[in-house]
């Protein structure tokens, strides 16, 4: 088993790891970082819940070799959750029951997150669709999708109709 050197920066905190060339991004932040926001579910790109950032697009990190963050920034929960930004997920998920475990969320917010960021919340549909690739299996979606209307708002952009 190869090992490879990966320099990437975790949360804004640059780091040099020695990895197996096959290690996945999902274990090195488990299991070398101790960051267990991303969770393992499904391993094959369908459910979410290992979402983390890379550059600020969403990636299943179940599926993303470690050493293909070389030399990028990866977005946990943890890092996102110690910005200011951050309130207005708390506060739009929190305020419309759009949790319930928890397991999912994660990946929904830093999901969210990078479609409004990159200014792909327009409508409900754009919200609906950004969100397919995350799977919740206690709230339904209604409550979720309605947080992410708050935070189309809380962004400067028109409030999302119903």
């Amino acid at each position: 088993m190869s090992e490879v050197t990966t320099r990437i920066v975790v949360n804004g905190i640059p780091r040099e790891l020695a990895v197996p060339a096959e290690e996945l991004l999902l274990d090195t932040l488990r299991e070398r970082l101790g960051l267990t926001g991303a969770k393992r579910s499904c391993d094959v790109q369908v459910c979410g819940t290992c979402t983390v950032l890379v550059d600020g697009e969403p990636v299943s990190s179940c599926t993303f070799l470690t050493c293909d963050a070389d030399d990028r920034d990866v977005l946990t929960i943890e890092g996102f959750s110690e910005s200011a930004e951050f309130a207005e997920f708390e506060r739009a998920f929190t305020g419309r029951a759009a949790l319930q475990c928890g397991f999912c969320t994660p990946g929904f917010v830093l999901t969210l997150k990078a479609l409004r960021d990159a200014g792909e919340l327009r409508s409900r549909e754009d919200v609906i669709d950004g969100l397919d690739g995350n799977l919740c299996r206690c709230t339904g979606y209604k409550a979720i999708v309605e947080a992410a209307e708050a935070l189309v708002g809380a962004s400067g952009g028109p409030e999302v109709g119903r």
